[in-house]
């Protein structure tokens, strides 16, 4: 795993396939997502690298329900006595209430899609927290739940107003370039959903999977949205 500072309060955790990020409010701390379900040991000594205790881990926003998102929520959640949060409509999948949403995939999409089967499953997961669009999430002087149905149907971007930051999740990706996130249960919405976060204008992306992106964030974002 590599563990990158993308502005002095956030930093990345990269995973073989996936990312989540460190939010920190003081000694307060966020996660959203939370890698797959071997990631905990791994983001336990990335926080203490940093001085900081993972105690303060206070809550974990997970994006959506895949599994290389949610795999060590349940552990650290345990472990640390972090709220789980997640958009309604996903949570009964994390829960393992429900089955996870079958994407629609293009055909260049398929092999991407079995290599990332490899990732093992996430356990079901309780979330105590189920979300609506426009909640504050209580963390970055204003974070928001932004609902970006398409990737799943209750995939959620987080926004920090005050600071210019967007977590996409899957929605967006930025594998070596700002583009449409795979693997989407339905694209057009997915399409939509694009749209919607390219007119928050942030100033920092950050994806579930690929580079965050801190100049030019905006025009980037809404140049890929027009395309998408």
């Amino acid at each position: 795993m590599e563990f990158i500072e993308v502005l002095p309060q956030l930093h990345m955790f990269r995973f073989p396939i996936g990312q989540a990020y460190l939010w920190r409010d003081g000694e307060e701390l966020t996660l959203i997502d939370a890698g797959n379900v071997h990631a905990a040991a791994d983001i336990e000594k990335a926080i203490r690298g940093l001085g900081l205790d993972p105690a303060g881990i206070r809550r974990i926003v997970l994006t959506h329900c895949h599994r290389d998102h949610v795999g060590a929520a349940q552990e650290l959640a345990d472990r640390y006595g972090a709220e789980v949060l997640a958009h309604r409509l996903d949570a009964p999948v994390i829960r393992g209430e429900a089955p996870v949403p079958e994407p629609v995939l293009l055909d260049w999409e398929i092999p991407l899609y079995e290599h990332g089967l490899t990732v093992p499953e996430a356990p079901p997961t309780r979330v105590d927290r189920e979300l609506e669009d426009g909640d504050d999430l209580g963390f970055g002087d204003g974070a928001r739940v932004v609902h970006v149905p398409g990737h799943t149907p209750g995939s959620l971007a987080v926004h920090l107003p005050r600071h210019g930051v967007l977590f996409t999740g899957d929605t967006v990706a930025g594998v070596g370039q700002v583009m449409l996130g795979v693997f989407n249960v339905d694209r057009d919405r997915a399409r939509e959903s694009m749209r919607r976060l390219a007119a928050l204008a942030p100033s920092t992306l950050c994806f579930g999977h690929g580079d965050p992106v801190t100049v030019d964030a905006a025009t980037a974002l809404s140049a890929a949205a027009e395309t998408a």
